[in-house]
């Protein structure tokens, strides 16, 4: 670990690879010889044009995309896609099915609503989002425009280990916080979309990989702004307006890193050692820890637990006392409290060995 640098658990923005992160810097102020950093060159630039291409050459890549599909590089995060699905996907039948699993799902719900309506394939709210129901459980309409679902819940801690089977009825996935943990069937999804600031990138990004029948306008509303349009940002190559430069330069060299590490299934072995290691921990601590997901849905991602029940003096203590050991960034969500630890691509596996000894140790002074 680089002089003066924690262990960061953050949900995100979140840890990036230290390689990647150096090669930045290196380039950060003479981007290849150019005289220019890429934050400061056009984005119609020789060079930025470069950096764009080979960037999704290694999204096509690296996620096996289909050749028809298209790949889409878009600004506002995944909020903006809850809207921008509805306006680009909706067509005439104006209803969508939605698995709502966590709060992002439900807030994706809720932006389908302004514009026609979100139905209720599911919805595990009474259960504080801590379990993935069974398929038979599903209300799923047959003559929805669209079924969506959060394949990874950030703040739950709740994750589909698999991909949903709808039908007939296309799929759109928010994969934000588990895009590029592991290999993805692109091609049984109409769409997926995910913001990169967990496990590709810095904030400030979302990207898409978009069916051909869902590419060319034909179900786009009239009301749907120029900004969130998929067939223009398709058409355009994602450079209908300036994008996200160097964000997107950012996740080309975590891009390039993927792929000199080994690819998704790299990322996918580590995602797996890791949670391993912290589940373990908290599952062989005889209920001083405790994890609310039902192991069935436990994210690899992002692992929630409370001390003692929820005792809040003891997790005070615990995250201050974390601190002393580099360990940052394990408040839970402050809709849900208690703790959380985000186990992203940029988290070493010596981090979460640091995090369990230090919650080995800490269980051991405070179990009285």
């Amino acid at each position: 670990m680089a002089d003066g640098r924690v262990y960061n658990f953050s949900a995100g923005p979140s840890a990036m690879p230290l390689e990647v992160l150096e090669e930045v810097q290196r380039e950060m102020v003479n981007y290849k010889g150019s005289g220019m950093s890429v934050m400061e060159m056009s984005h119609r630039s020789k060079e930025f044009m470069a950096i764009a291409a080979e960037a999704e050459k290694n999204l096509r890549d690296i996620f096996a995309v289909p050749s028809d599909y298209k790949v889409l590089m878009l600004q506002g995060g995944a909020t903006l896609q809850f809207s921008s699905v509805v306006l680009n996907m909706l067509g005439s039948k104006s209803k969508a099915d939605y698995l709502v699993t966590g709060q992002w799902g439900e807030k994706a719900h809720k932006e389908c609503n302004k514009y026609g309506t979100g139905q209720l394939a599911c919805n595990t709210k009474s259960s504080k989002f801590t379990t993935i129901p069974a398929k038979a459980e599903w209300k799923l309409d047959p003559e929805a425009a669209f079924v969506h679902y959060c394949a990874n819940e950030t703040v739950n801690g709740v994750e589909f280990s698999y991909t949903p089977d709808v039908g007939s009825v296309p799929l759109v996935a928010d994969m934000s916080s588990n895009f590029c943990s592991k290999p993805i069937e692109v091609g049984k999804h109409a769409y997926i979309y995910a913001g990169i600031q967990k496990n590709l990138g810095p904030a400030g990004m979302a990207v898409g990989f978009l069916r051909p029948d869902f590419a060319d306008g034909s179900k786009e509303m009239k009301i749907c702004p120029t900004y969130c349009s998929f067939k223009t940002t398709g058409d355009n190559g994602s450079m209908y307006n300036t994008p996200a430069c160097f964000t997107l330069y950012v996740m080309g060299e975590y891009l390039k890193y993927t792929k000199k590490v080994g690819g998704l299934s790299y990322w996918a072995e580590q995602s797996d050692k890791k949670s391993g290691l912290l589940y373990g921990t908290i599952d062989g601590s005889d209920g001083f820890y405790q994890c609310p997901v039902e192991k069935s849905a436990r994210s690899r991602m992002n692992v929630p637990f409370t001390i003692k029940g929820g005792d809040e003096a003891l997790e005070k203590k615990f995250l201050d006392e974390a601190k002393k050991h580099k360990l940052y960034t394990l408040a839970g969500h402050r809709s849900v409290g208690g703790c959380r630890a985000s186990l992203y691509n940029g988290m070493p596996l010596e981090g979460v060995a640091a995090l369990t000894d230090f919650m080995k140790s800490f269980m051991d002074e405070n179990r009285k």
